[in-house]
């Protein structure tokens, strides 16, 4: 186990004019080199805390500390569900504009530009605009974009929705390279499998609390399972969750 990376101390937070928290009173530690799982039904939470430790916007009350592993400010990556590119630009240009968000040197936006999208398979479409790309080739860029700085830890929601399974094969290995490498991945997804093959720890949000929190093994070990899905629905019912 690494050294702390970042730590939840009691978040909770209800939107304004709401009736009831979102999150209520959530504790839990992340590792550097984790690779992190948040779960839970629709509703339960996953997306306001990630939006907390992400710095989108601030929780109601309680603590998020951050241990950056080389000294300075943690360098933080976010690659969200809803694509976050610019479709009438090409993947060359993205990655600039991006890269000057970051305030990167051009030096560094062309090198880490080059090494991107070879490594994800779009160096043959890097000046065609990201409106005629496949839905793959899209997700493929959207994460390209959130690490172009090389970030030490990175948010992915939902990184393979929607892709063919060539797509989601060079996504997560790409993935784990990256964690081999160093960096700590949060992750979330509604895909199980995927979520049992890649994360070695996690914590399962319902209703805006931690209700499970521990390795995969030690929670299959615990509630005698031998999978994610099973400790969901164990946990967390079998009613539907729509969010309305």
């Amino acid at each position: 186990m690494g050294q702390a990376i970042i730590q939840i101390d009691n978040i909770s937070k209800r939107y304004k004019d709401a009736s009831e928290f979102s999150l209520n009173d959530v504790s839990f530690t992340i590792h550097a080199g984790d690779k992190f799982g948040v779960f839970g039904p629709n509703g339960a939470g996953k997306t306001t805390l990630i939006s907390i430790i992400c710095k989108l916007f601030a929780q109601t009350s309680g603590t998020v500390h951050y241990f950056p592993t080389n000294g300075s400010e943690l360098s933080i990556g976010f690659v969200p569900q809803d694509l976050a590119l610019f479709e009438e630009l090409t993947a060359q240009q993205n990655m600039e504009y991006f890269g000057a968000m970051y305030k990167l040197r051009k030096k560094e936006v062309k090198a880490r530009t080059e090494e991107l999208l070879s490594i994800l398979g779009l160096s043959r479409v890097a000046d065609k605009k990201v409106k005629t790309y496949s839905g793959g080739m899209k997700r493929r860029l959207n994460l390209a974009i959130g690490i172009i700085h090389n970030p030490e830890i990175i948010f992915l929601d939902e990184p393979t929705v929607g892709v063919d399974i060539q797509s989601k094969n060079a996504i997560m290995a790409f993935l784990n390279e990256l964690n081999k490498k160093g960096t700590t991945i949060i992750y979330t997804s509604h895909h199980m499998e995927e979520a049992e093959e890649f994360c070695d720890k996690i914590a399962i949000l319902d209703y805006g609390k931690v209700i499970a929190f521990d390795s995969l093994h030690n929670l299959y070990k615990s509630y005698n399972v031998s999978g994610l899905m099973e400790i969901m629905l164990l946990l967390t019912g079998k009613e539907y969750r729509d969010n309305v």
